[in-house]
């Protein structure tokens, strides 16, 4: 009797083993790759610079620009290369708990466990990066890392500050492209709602969406509310908020797990960086409603005058449309005469 129950006992050893592999394992008997993506057959691993650059300026986002308490500027970079069958955040999806509160409030907390749990769970997540926060709407933010082909894919989020729940970032790069790796990958960046918060301005007061909708892409006519920090009806698409660019690097013996420093604002911008600075969007006049119309002023028999007025809500910017007339008036006739 004792034979039988050594060899379940180490069958069941030989089991818990298994389970173990797979749940821990990097790399080892790893969950199958989708098979409607391509497959990636670059040897060895890559690794890649990435610097993040804003180009969240007032003369390309004069509407409600925030120049105090906050001003305008940029959280933390967090990402993580991936698997083709994982997604930190994706557009027309709902935000994960973690997504809302990094959008929110720049917390990392539960988007880390949530990244954590998945790499433990279906071993999509290589790698986690991170880049410091950038104190202004333009400058640079840099870091480094490594992706290999069965993790070949990149996503991260950036909060904008202020806002209700805004963000810029990439939803699953691919930086592999068949049997090589990419040499360099360039992307403009617009911002996105995490559909967790109903604030229209960057300054806009907690107001928690009941019940959530789901992330979207922030466009010149989307929201359509004329109260919008982004809404500029005249202009067909919004300027780039920012720009991201990937660089392939010479493999090193070991990643620099440290970001580097961020570039502020006020280095001397080159090339196509002057450039971006010379975007100036037209930000029309906008004026209040009617007021009614006055008491008419004028002796009995004859006719008389009353008045109307409104308001400039937002004067005008970049040769935006000039403020119409303020007050009107017209004839009328006056009442009770005796």
């Amino acid at each position: 009797m004792d034979n039988p129950r050594s060899i379940l006992f180490c069958c069941q050893a030989f089991y818990r083993l298994v389970l173990l592999m797979l749940t821990l394992g990097h790399g080892v008997l790893s969950m199958p790759v989708p098979t409607d993506v391509p497959m990636c057959t670059a040897p060895e691993t890559a690794q890649y610079r990435l610097t993040f650059t804003g180009k969240w300026t007032q003369a390309a986002f004069p509407k409600q620009y925030p120049v105090y308490r906050p001003p305008a500027q940029w959280s933390n970079l967090i990402g993580v290369t991936h698997s083709s069958d994982y997604h930190m955040w994706q557009r027309n999806d709902f935000a994960s708990n973690g997504i809302r509160d990094f959008a929110e409030k720049g917390e990392a907390w539960t988007l880390m466990k949530e990244v954590e749990a998945a790499g433990e769970r279906i071993q999509s997540v290589y790698g986690i990066l991170s880049a410091p926060a950038v104190v202004g709407g333009t400058g640079q933010m840099n870091t480094e890392f490594e992706v290999f082909a069965r993790h070949s894919y990149l996503s991260f989020i950036v909060r904008i500050v202020p806002s209700p729940d805004w963000f810029v970032g990439v939803d699953t790069v691919d930086l592999c492209d068949g049997d090589h790796w990419k040499e360099n990958v360039s992307l403009d960046l617009y911002p996105y709602d995490a559909g967790t918060d109903s604030g229209f301005t960057f300054s806009s007061p907690n107001f928690e969406t009941i019940p959530q909708d789901k992330i979207t892409q922030i466009t010149s006519s989307f929201p359509s509310h004329p109260a919008n920090s982004f809404y500029y009806p005249r202009l067909k698409h919004l300027p780039p908020i920012a720009k991201l660019k990937l660089t392939k690097i010479k493999k090193t013996n070991q990643i620099i797990s440290l970001p580097v420093e961020p570039t502020q604002s006020n280095q001397l911008p080159t090339g196509n960086e002057i450039e971006d600075k010379l975007i100036n969007t037209p930000l029309d006049c906008e004026v209040s409603v009617w007021s009614p119309w006055g008491l008419c002023k004028g002796k009995c028999g004859d006719s008389g005058v009353q008045h109307r007025t409104r308001y400039i809500l937002m004067h005008p910017a970049n040769n935006g449309a000039a403020c119409p007339l303020l007050e009107e008036e017209r004839k009328c006739f006056p009442d009770n005469c005796l």
